[in-house]
């Protein structure tokens, strides 16, 4: 690190930490010691203190040996023209800074409980109150599985503002067409603007559904963006609190970020990329700053200086060593999976169709070769140059795909991804699938020039680059005429019901072939996720027919063929073929698992499953819980507790995680007594599952069963909800014990 970075951080490193050490006894003398601190709705306590010194910080006296700790960090303030040549007391500058402000950041919550908006709201311009602060574990838990499968590559945590407001939306826009998250902190050091308000002023929208995440004005909310970087170790990867070089080191393997200092960077923000050099994040600006080129702890140079706007994107991708696959399609707008959570509201909506307004279906289906002309386009009726601004109309999306190794059970596998292939495009927003879909074309995606037909474009190509191992061709119809629309529909409706027949009538007993799925093992080495026709990946993003089409079109990735091999248990689904390769694939970590039990030796679970059910003895039933709800629930433990007790690739009897789809297979708990064990479920996942839940109860013979499983609105402990199911009659309570 130069000589020069090194001093500036480290005399800003001691501003930083008096200035937090005093607001420390500060916040003592006036709340006394006792008084909780934190970051709302987590479970990692502070979490750049609790993942690198195993320090679990609850009240404000808990801090105190820290702030210690934080001054005992600190190097000497060094001479004026005296300038340290190594990088030890930069990095523990930058450390010491990190842990302080975090304290910092605590402490604000408590005096000015309103300074952040939180939650997952997208802002536009006009907005004011969009600071976020830290993410709360439902945001974390879903978009932090964004880094697991590798949707979201990286981040860039910028600080800062641009030069202009073009320069600021230019580069952010660039970040998001490669899909990385741009995580946002504080103000120029005069205090005017940062580069969130200069993109609302650009008309971008920001928040987590676009992936550009207005933490805070101050560059202590820095500390927010390298918390969510160690919660992602410490809840997908199994990085215990208190290994801080682990913690270090998989954050510079794993985590992809890098800093962009956009303006006149003042000694505290020194301090701060001293701290982030210690993740292996480097810093790239725009500034006339020293540089520091050798590597060492960053995978290539540290601190790169004197980079143009326009080349600040694609500099900073190289310096930190991102591999980004960046899909150009030949469409007017840009187009990233960082543009799949805009709204196009009504005042900017220019063409809407579906949503109940007008009849609009999606259909994949496929033809013989000589049925389809690879690329071609067609919009039958009229397209939006024809209508005038706030236009309706009905919609029918067909994409009719050719292959030689192409399957019928493949098609509802691509009719899925349209939803987020369209969403991806800026500007248009898309909602449902198959005969419910809904599409809202706003004024600026028009005036750019988009059409109808470049749907067509985005499906042809992205399905060519996605799924083209198990197609040669496809052809794209675009339906605007009513008639027409209508004619496709019930023709689709008919398919529709003959697939959800085909995959509700496959069960286990009649199929040799299971599916593993491995992806989550970046984060969670020992987990091994086996997907079944009735269990489907308890992520909720796989089930058996779309493993099979990933191992199609990738047949050494993470989707592999398992005989299921002779039954060892049919009672609670143990099959020796599925044993021999989960003990392989585990790092034989894990000799077996049944399928059927979360009693004995359930599946593995990681950190990125949809629902955990557990045991509750006193009621002979289990819980179950989604990760989108945030408060107590029978067991004593809320969801991101859970998920931090039983993830990492573990088997933990009396748990297990799964996804909500599972819920009501067939063969879910089966070994436990299956549904009718279920006396507790939070009421969200109740109500989304209602019509599947009444099914189900009036095939095992309870059509009431919804009624009887209680929720939160009953109760949050075992005593209280036991009343409720005695009144209600609850089927399990007249079961075998649940534990024997």
């Amino acid at each position: 690190m130069s000589k020069i970075i090194i001093s500036a951080a480290i005399r800003g490193a001691h501003k930083i930490v008096n200035k937090c050490a005093a607001k420390l006894d500060e916040a003592i003398a006036k709340h006394g010691e006792n008084q909780d601190i934190g970051f709302p709705n987590t479970a990692y306590y502070l979490p750049i203190i609790y993942s690198l010194m195993g320090v679990k910080i609850e009240k404000l006296k808990d801090a105190v040996p820290v702030m210690k700790r934080c001054k005992a960090l600190l190097p000497p303030v060094p001479a004026e023209k005296h300038h340290l040549p190594y990088l030890g007391p930069g990095l523990d500058a930058g450390l010491a800074t990190l842990f302080a402000e975090e304290i910092f950041e605590a402490i604000r919550y408590v005096e000015d409980p309103n300074f952040y908006a939180g939650g997952e709201e997208v802002y536009s311009k006009g907005a004011t109150n969009f600071w976020t602060g830290a993410a709360e574990d439902t945001i974390f838990r879903k978009r932090g599985i964004e880094f697991v499968d590798g949707s979201a590559p990286g981040f860039a945590a910028i600080v800062g503002s641009a030069p202009s407001v073009q320069e600021a939306v230019d580069l952010v826009t660039e970040y998001q067409k490669k899909n990385l998250y741009i995580f946002c902190a504080a103000k120029d050091i005069e205090g005017k603007t940062s580069v969130c308000e200069q993109l609302l002023e650009g008309g971008v929208q920001i928040g987590w559904p676009t992936r550009i995440v207005p933490y805070g004005p101050d560059i202590s909310a820095a500390v927010f963006a390298l918390g969510f970087a160690n919660r992602a170790a410490m809840a997908f990867g199994g990085v215990k609190p208190g290994a801080a070089l682990k913690m270090l080191i998989y954050n510079k393997d794993r985590i992809f970020a890098f800093v962009n200092a956009l303006s006149t960077i003042s000694d505290e923000w020194y301090a701060n990329a001293a701290g982030c050099i210690n993740w292996g994040f480097p810093t790239i600006t725009n500034q006339d700053i020293p540089q520091v080129l050798p590597t060492g702890i960053c995978t290539y140079e540290h601190v790169v200086s004197n980079v143009p706007m326009a080349e600040l994107g694609q500099k900073s991708i190289e310096v930190r060593g991102l591999k980004v696959t960046v899909t150009e399609i030949d469409i007017p707008v840009n187009f990233g999976a960082a543009f799949e959570g805009e709204r196009v509201r009504k005042d900017d909506l220019f063409l809407e169709c579906g949503g109940g307004k007008t009849q609009a279906l999606e259909w994949v289906t496929s033809k013989r070769m000589d049925e389809v002309e690879d690329g071609k386009i067609e919009v039958i009726g009229k397209d939006i140059p024809d209508l005038p601004d706030g236009g309706r109309l009905p919609l029918g999306v067909v994409v009719e795909v050719a292959g030689r190794n192409f399957q019928a059970d493949f098609e509802p596998i691509l009719e899925r991804q349209i939803h987020h292939l369209v969403n991806y495009a800026q500007g248009i927003m898309h909602i449902g699938q198959r005969d419910i879909a809904w599409y809202r074309i706003g004024k600026a995606a028009v005036e750019k020039g988009f059409t109808l037909k470049h749907i067509g474009t985005i499906l042809h190509a992205k399905f060519h680059q996605d799924f083209g191992a198990i197609f040669d061709k496809v052809q794209v119809k675009i339906y605007t005429d009513a008639d027409k629309v209508k004619e496709i529909t019930d023709v689709a409706r008919h398919v529709y019901h003959e697939r959800d027949a085909r995959v509700e009538g496959m069960t286990d007993e009649t199929t040799e072939i299971y599916y593993s799925c491995t992806l989550c093992q970046s984060f969670a080495p020992n987990h091994v996720c086996v997907v079944s026709p009735e269990r489907t990946g308890l992520c909720g993003a796989y089930n058996w027919m779309d493993c099979k089409a990933s191992f199609e079109i990738n047949p050494t990735g993470p989707n592999q063929p398992i005989q299921k091999g002779e039954t060892l248990d049919e009672k609670y689904g143990n099959w020796k073929g599925v044993n021999d390769f989960v003990f392989k694939a585990s790092r034989q970590a894990v000799a077996s698992y049944n399928f059927y039990s979360l009693i004995y030796d359930p599946m593995t679970t990681c950190g990125c499953c949809e629902c955990i059910s557990a045991v509750l003895p006193m009621c002979n039933g289990i819980m179950t819980v989604n990760r989108d709800y945030t408060g107590e629930t029978p067991c004593g433990m809320k969801f991101t507790t859970l998920a931090g007790v039983i993830g990492g690739g573990q088997t933990t009897p009396g748990f297990v995680g799964h996804s909500k789809y599972n819920v009501c297979q067939r063969k879910f708990i089966l070994g436990d007594g299956g549904l009718l064990r279920v006396v507790w479920m939070s009421k969200n996942l109740k109500e989304e599952l209602r019509e599947r839940l009444i099914k189900r109860g009036e095939e095992l013979g309870i059509p009431d069963l919804i009624d009887r499983i209680a929720d939160e609105s009953v109760g949050v402990t075992e005593d209280e909800i036991l009343a409720f199911l005695t009144e209600k009659n609850h089927p399990a309570l007249g079961m075998d014990p649940i534990i024997g």
